[in-house]
């Protein structure tokens, strides 16, 4: 019989590209795991990993193993899933995984919400840039991931997840505060403050002004929103800010008619494949789903 500790194991392996990534993501030591992925290897008669200069990689063998440890993991999702449905409300505890700007506009409500219908459950917040919040959703150090994703970028999520539309946020452009503009001549100086270039939203923002014939001048660069924000109100850069953002501060800035104001990000709740009927995870997607909805401040 094959233990499914191990096969996780070795699947991190996989997610993580190295035996240490997957040892750092898991609080282990890479002693521990390499002693695991032996006894593992012992277990099924056949080699697994294969040493590649300083690193090892996964077998054919292994790759096979671990696509089948998916489909075992799916099906140990849906059995909770359906234990959770026989309890017949929302109990227990679910940790998210969302980014900034939900966390502080919509969650807060949703959770308030959660607190007062379901006092059985309790939902814990934590904070991940999208890409880290997939992997540690994948190797079930969370519940659920809340996330965006954007017009024309690819959501390199890994399979074996179910991704549901919660909604979609409007993302407009805004120039420098207090300075004048009287040409799309004049856009092509200005400084631009943008997430890192990495990022989902960058790769995005950067097509999009390319679209309108220019390459925008990157000054300035930060995942916090709110700090694009600020330096847009202070007439130091131009940045795309989500309508979420702008609700969320008050902010009286208007957006540029030299810039695009029909894009949108689309706001994305993600769970593991076998639990999407889960009750309970439901019940968490409707509340962050309603309060999604609601109107921001005026």
């Amino acid at each position: 019989m094959l233990d499914i500790h191990r096969l996780r194991l070795l699947r991190e392996v996989k997610l993580h590209g190295s035996m240490s990534a997957a040892a750092r993501s898991l609080s282990y030591t890479h002693s521990a795991i390499s002693q695991q992925l032996a006894q593992l290897e012992r277990e099924t008669g056949v080699r697994l990993l294969e040493r590649v200069g300083r690193n090892v990689q996964l077998t054919a063998a292994a790759h096979e193993l671990v696509r089948n440890t998916e489909a075992v993991l799916a099906a140990l999702e849906k059995a909770e899933a359906d234990l959770a449905t026989s309890h017949q409300r929302a109990q227990g505890t679910v940790t998210i995984a969302a980014f900034a700007s939900i966390s502080r506009a919509v969650l807060p409500a949703a959770l308030s919400g959660l607190a007062s219908e379901h006092p059985g459950l309790e939902v814990r917040v934590h904070r991940y840039e999208p890409e880290e919040a997939v992997m540690r959703l994948a190797s079930r150090q969370v519940d659920a991931v809340i996330t965006d994703s954007f017009p024309g970028t690819g959501s390199g999520r890994s399979s074996g997840l179910h991704t549901t539309v919660l909604g979609q946020d409007p993302i407009r452009g805004y120039l420098p505060a207090g300075r004048s503009f009287i040409s799309p001549e004049d856009i092509r100086h200005v400084p631009w403050v943008m997430e890192p270039s990495d990022s989902a939203a960058t790769h995005w923002a950067l097509r999009v002004c390319r679209e309108r014939g220019f390459e925008p001048q990157i000054a300035h660069v930060s995942s916090d929103v709110l700090f694009h924000l600020r330096l847009v109100e202070h007439g130091l850069a131009a940045a795309f800010l989500p309508d979420m953002v702008m609700q969320e501060t008050g902010s009286a800035l208007t957006p540029s008619h030299w810039l695009p104001a029909d894009q949108r990000r689309t706001i994305l709740f993600i769970v593991r494949e076998g639990s999407e009927q889960n009750l309970t995870l439901n019940t968490v997607r409707e509340a962050v789903k309603l309060a999604l909805q609601a109107p921001g401040p005026s």
